[in-house]
């Protein structure tokens, strides 16, 4: 069953990540990860970047990685990404 909010994005056709603030991932290639609505920045390394979203925790995972842009809601990622994956928080 939808909650409210859930129900208010589908009736006005809005999209899902604004109305329920979930995280928004665009890759670009292999090189260039942007992750839009993160809460906070758990960990950074060359190897893995852990970011924590109202949905869970967002893993990337790869060689170089680098944070090339951070906001407080965007993370733009660059490096080799070999992985990424979702986890509960």
């Amino acid at each position: 069953m939808l909650n409210l909010r859930e129900q208010a994005a589908n009736f006005f056709a809005l999209p899902k990540e604004v109305a329920l603030d979930l995280p928004l991932l665009t890759a670009t290639g292999r090189g260039e990860l942007g992750i839009e609505n993160y809460k906070n920045l758990l960990e950074f390394s060359a190897e893995k970047i852990r970011l924590k979203t109202k949905d869970g925790i967002v893993v990337v995972t790869g060689e170089g990685l680098m944070l090339r842009q951070i906001t407080t809601e965007n993370v733009l990622v660059s490096g080799k990404i070999s992985g990424v994956s979702f986890h509960d928080a």
